[in-house]
């Protein structure tokens, strides 16, 4: 198997390995070299390709120019007995997003929630890493961010919320959890990368050109349009400035059309990033045998229901759990693109390069 092969796959041991040695050598402390790790090989385990491992060039370059605090000193204020703010001192925001929700769940765990502003932030990936690290503790978790701006009003010319996710996670005693991350746009900008990539048409209703028309050309996308499209996107624009809320005015921060764009030219300023994380405690609202029993039930009448021909209904996370089966057996793909960028990495770094699995 060449270097540049499309079928170029590599262990998830060794893709975290390689990870962390880069982001060390990069200027990344063991906390957060391990926590940004640990959300980009959860993200490309279960297929969340956007967010996983092709963000680490991005990282290296924002810790190499100095937006990024590769040894932050994180400060928590517990403010009242089910509340707190941390302060994430420019540092990778997967670090912010762990630490919050550690500090979340042991709250919710004695008070029966727990809720954490963030600021002081940076992008930190997948919001699904999040709410899956609450239900890994047996907790119900949410997790918003903000970010600049790539999505229209409702009925506007130009971009003003980002694609400000929503991620919730629900645990099962002994299985995966119920699992959903989705942004508040009609579809990822990295929709549109793939789609003019393949030299295929967008969907109707998901992006727009500077003028705000929508279109399907690829080439011509300066916008997203907010779920619903233009009809009905209202209500995606409604959600984003929820997440916006949530985020950014919450922690003190900027709203996201004020935000540095996180691709741009500065990679020295600080873009001051704002998250907010919830976990719940299914005991403290019934019994716990209760909530894992009518959860179970529900998603047994959900997966049941007749689907359409050639279709197949599933529950949200069905999908990145065979995916992770799958990755996890078969090893984590690779594009050219990665292939490459990986390559220069180990170059630059002095890291044994990864390794293909055969």
């Amino acid at each position: 198997m060449t270097p540049d092969s499309p079928e170029f796959r590599v262990a998830v041991n060794d893709l975290e390995r390689f990870m962390e040695r880069v982001l060390h050598r990069a200027g990344a402390g063991t906390a957060s070299a391990q926590a940004t790790t640990r959300a980009l090989v959860t993200a490309s385990r279960m297929g969340t390709d956007s967010h996983g491992l092709r963000l680490l060039p991005h990282y290296i370059k924002a810790l190499q120019g100095g937006r990024l605090n590769g040894r932050p000193d994180m400060r928590f204020t517990r403010r009242l007995p089910a509340t707190g703010y941390l302060d994430a001192d420019d540092g990778l925001g997967h670090l912010a997003g762990y630490t919050a929700m550690a500090h979340a769940a042991e709250m919710a765990e004695t008070m029966g929630l727990g809720a954490v502003a963030v600021g002081n932030s940076s992008h930190f990936g997948a919001a699904g890493c999040y709410a899956l690290a609450a239900a890994e503790r047996g907790l119900i978790g949410m997790a918003f961010c903000n970010s600049d701006p790539f999505v229209l009003l409702h009925e506007g010319k130009t971009p003003f919320h980002g694609t400000n996710p929503i991620a919730f996670a629900a645990p099962l005693g002994g299985e995966t959890p119920y699992l959903l991350d989705m942004a508040t746009s009609s579809v990822p900008w990295n929709r549109v990368q793939q789609y003019g990539a393949i030299g295929r048409e967008l969907p109707d209703q998901v992006a727009a050109d500077v003028s705000g028309r929508v279109t399907r050309t690829p080439a011509e996308v300066a916008a997203l349009l907010p779920l619903g499209g233009s009809d009905f996107g209202f209500k995606g624009a409604g959600l984003g400035g929820m997440v916006e809320v949530l985020s950014s005015t919450l922690s003190g921060m900027l709203n996201g059309f004020r935000l540095l764009p996180m691709g741009g030219p500065d990679m020295q300023t600080p873009r001051g990033v704002g998250h907010f994380f919830l976990a719940m405690n299914p005991g403290a609202f019934s019994e716990r045998a209760s909530f894992d029993a009518c959860l179970r039930e529900y998603l047994a009448d959900l997966r049941a229901q007749p689907a359409n021909d050639g279709a197949e209904v599933l529950a949200p996370g069905d999908r990145e759990w065979r995916c992770r089966s799958r990755r996890d057996a078969e090893g984590i793909p690779l594009d050219s693109a990665n292939q490459a960028a990986y390559a220069s990495l180990a170059t630059e770094f002095d890291v044994e390069p990864l390794a293909p699995l055969s």
